[in-house]
Order: structure tokens, then C-alpha cells, then sequence
């Protein structure tokens, strides 16, 4: 029987990330470079609302091997003699074990269970290889851990916008004369034409755009005349005209 690890440990060494999700199979963006820590499983973006109050910890790629963020996983265990690498001006750890095929020969530091040439003063090119030495020498990693109770994703992460709340994505009746007559101040001059004959009663939120438009049917529209209709294109300003050449 081999020594126990926390179950958030274990699944980063053991799920396979940038997998297609087979829950979103269908949707873009759908890798999963997301790891909950309180499921145990490796999820996509398009799962993040159903995780939203879990701990969540992205995983990256660097040189084709999975990576996290440095200043993420000393939240969550002790990170010291670890080696890490920048990419995109963050500091990351391999979570996996990169053994080699032949062993390191020549002076300085080289990892304790790849061989791996190090920088002074690390002594592990990976998480796994530094749990695997705790483990040999101490026999617990638990007095490693560290108390992490929240954990969210980085503001720059990218989550889809068709994946928010149903009750965002519903339509907001307004009337023409309330408060969104003075926003939609800025819109164009044709636009204002068509509002002024066609009043919009209804805005409709696009879930992927976040922008509000108009969501009425063709039906509304029985009671407009031609008259109004030919009205309403007289006001379109006339083609502009090049001056003579002299």
C-alpha cells in the first residue's frame, strides 16, 4: 500500500489535460486546461459555472508538458527547491516527472529523480519529483501543505460568455421614452431615423456580445404605413459630392 497523497494532488499528476471535453464536445474552446480541486477532475471553460465556488487552478502548456503557475501552487503546498521557468512574465513548476533517457554527467545541481541539470540552489525540476523525494525521505508530505481554503482563476483567464447564467441571457422589456431613450444617444444618425418611425420596446441581450439589441417580430410591424416607411428614408442624408478640380 503505498503512502497516501491528497486527492487534489493526485489528480493533477494523474488527469490528462488539453483533452477535448466530452461534455462540450461540441463547443469551441473546449480543452481542459482548468483542474478543480475539490472534484478531482480536469474540466474545460465551458464547466467553470458549475465549479464556480470550487477551488480552481488553470494549467498551462510550456515545451509540450503541463505547468502551473508558481505563485498558484505555493497556495497549496511547499513550492522551495523547486526550479521554475518564465513564460509570459510568470513564473511556472512542471507538475509531472520529465526523466531522461541518459543521466546527467558534470558538476552543479541536477535533479533528485530526473537528472535533470538545475540552476543553484534547486534541487527538483518538477512538483512530482519533489513529492516523490519527500515521500522517500519523510514519508509524509502532508507537514508540506499548505491551507488553502479559495482558490479562483486569474483575471486574464478566458471564459466563454455563452456560458453565463440563464437569467442574463433572457430579454429586458424597456419603453422607448425611459432611460434607454439618453443611452442610446450614440448611436447613429440612420439608426436614430428607423427608431423614430419603428419604436423599440424590447431589447434583447446577446449572450456573446453582451450588447443589447432589438428583439422585435415581424408582426410589430403590420401597422406601419408606407407613407411613414418613405418618410423615414427621405431624411437619409444625400450622397456627398467631390469639389471640381481646379
Amino acid at each position: 500500500m503505498g503512502i497516501p497523497k491528497p486527492a487534489w494532488l493526485e489528480a493533477l499528476f494523474r488527469e490528462k489535460f488539453f483533452a477535448p471535453c466530452s461534455i462540450h464536445e461540441s463547443a469551441k474552446k473546449n480543452e481542459k486546461n482548468i483542474c478543480c480541486l475539490d472534484c478531482c477532475i480536469s474540466i474545460c471553460p465551458h464547466c467553470v459555472m458549475a465549479h464556480r465556488f470550487h477551488r480552481l487552478i488553470q494549467i498551462r502548456r510550456y515545451v509540450y508538458h503541463d505547468v502551473v503557475r508558481l505563485e498558484d501552487l505555493e497556495k497549496l503546498i511547499d513550492c522551495s527547491n523547486v526550479q521554475a521557468y518564465t513564460i509570459n512574465s510568470a513564473k511556472v513548476i512542471f507538475i509531472k516527472k520529465r526523466p531522461q533517457n541518459r543521466q546527467f554527467k558534470g558538476s552543479g545541481n541536477y535533479c533528485t529523480s530526473c537528472d535533470r541539470s538545475l540552476q543553484e540552489p534547486f534541487i527538483h525540476c518538477s512538483l512530482g519529483c519533489k513529492v516523490d523525494f519527500v515521500l522517500k525521505h519523510y514519508q509524509d508530505v502532508f507537514p508540506f501543505l499548505r491551507r488553502c481554503t479559495t482558490l479562483q482563476l486569474s483575471p486574464d483567464f478566458f471564459i466563454p460568455q455563452d456560458m453565463a447564467d440563464d437569467e442574463t441571457a433572457h430579454s429586458t422589456i424597456v419603453d422607448s421614452d425611459g432611460p434607454w431613450g439618453s443611452s442610446m444617444s450614440g448611436s447613429s444618425g440612420s439608426e436614430n431615423n428607423m427608431m423614430s418611425v419603428f419604436p423599440c420596446t424590447e431589447f434583447v441581450r446577446k449572450k456573446r456580445s453582451g450588447l443589447y439589441v432589438c428583439g422585435r417580430t415581424l408582426n410589430s410591424y403590420k401597422n406601419i404605413t408606407d407613407e411613414d416607411i418613405a418618410t423615414s428614408m427621405s431624411r437619409r442624408k444625400g450622397i456627398p459630392h467631390r469639389s471640381p478640380l481646379c
